[in-house]
């Protein structure tokens, strides 16, 4: 990744479009693990929850990094080229969910049988 923002994409000082998946929340579904659009600041779920959106989002505006939205964790990658980056530039805060949501998540929207419909 290279260290000039507008060469890559990000963009430090948008904030997250919210907690949980955009897509999931608006249509009252559930998700695996989050993305981060390092461009715009969308939340999509990972691509082995069932609605992929993190990789739709990628598909349809052509933003290429994201950020993992996992506490703990700070590696990019890099839908264009199939590429992890094990860290990168600082984001504009909350820089994960939070700590006390579940994963999966989010906590009510969860079906018990949620382990078989992960994607692989």
């Amino acid at each position: 990744m290279t260290s000039e923002n507008s060469d890559n994409g990000i963009d430090p000082t948008v904030p997250p479009s919210g907690a949980g998946c955009l897509e999931c929340d608006e249509g009252g579904g559930w998700w695996f693990h989050l993305r981060r659009c390092a461009t715009c600041g969308h939340v999509g779920c990972c691509d082995s929850s069932p609605a992929q959106h993190a990789t739709g989002h990628y598909k349809a505006t052509g933003h290429p990094l994201v950020r993992s939205f996992e506490p703990g964790e700070e590696w990019f990658w890099d839908y264009a080229t199939d590429e992890l980056y094990e860290s990168g530039p600082d984001l504009a805060p909350p820089v994960s969910h939070p700590a006390d949501q579940p994963v999966p998540g989010p906590a009510g929207r969860v079906p018990a049988d949620w382990a078989r419909q992960l994607r692989r």
